[in-house]
């Protein structure tokens, strides 16, 4: 059954997620795996699932908790996932450059006020549904790849506060900007 199938790539998701963070105030030591009931997930700090009663992520949202380590690649395991917040937490290292792969369908991404290094990925236009991409407060070095300028659905867009250089991309009139 395909929503089973969901269902374990979710689990697997969140279970890579966890080993993959270093978490020192455990924020989230209730994310317990043992426990194998429906929506058993939906109840873990930061987790929103479709549906209470399914465990298919929605939204992940891990602000604010002093999480270390790099960017997840596990992640890519949540296939149904529209929101991702790793936002004012100290992660590092650069973002991996097939991240398009890996948060597909996302619609929210908060990566802002980390320690994220390297270049911006230019596969992050690849991700059509992209309506806010923050990327501010961080140490990313390079230019603003200028594909980004095509994301049909892009509404709101910050690099302020990174070592960026070179030109910003064109962005159409409907798109919120924070450069500087």
């Amino acid at each position: 059954c395909s929503m089973t199938y969901g269902t374990e790539t979710d689990i697997a998701c969140l279970k890579s997620v966890h080993e993959s963070l270093k978490d020192p105030n455990n924020y989230l030591e209730n994310w317990n795996f043992d426990n194998k009931t429906e929506g058993f997930i939906c109840k873990f700090t930061g987790v929103e699932c479709w549906h209470p009663d399914e465990n298919r992520v929605l939204n992940l949202k891990l602000s604010n908790m002093g999480l270390k380590g790099e960017f997840p690649r596990g992640i890519q395991n949540c296939t149904s996932l529209t929101g991702l917040d790793f936002s004012l937490n100290s992660l590092s290292k650069p973002i991996p450059n097939d991240i398009s792969i890996l948060v597909k369908f996302v619609v929210t991404l908060d990566l802002s006020s980390n320690d994220f290094t390297g270049s911006i990925p230019v596969s992050l236009s690849n991700c059509t549904y992209l309506n806010r991409l923050m990327l501010d407060q961080n140490q990313f070095t390079g230019q603003i790849p200028p594909q980004f300028a095509a994301l049909p659905r892009l509404k709101s867009f910050s690099v302020s506060n990174n070592l960026l250089t070179g030109e910003v991309p064109r962005f159409g009139k409907d798109v919120a900007i924070t450069e500087a």
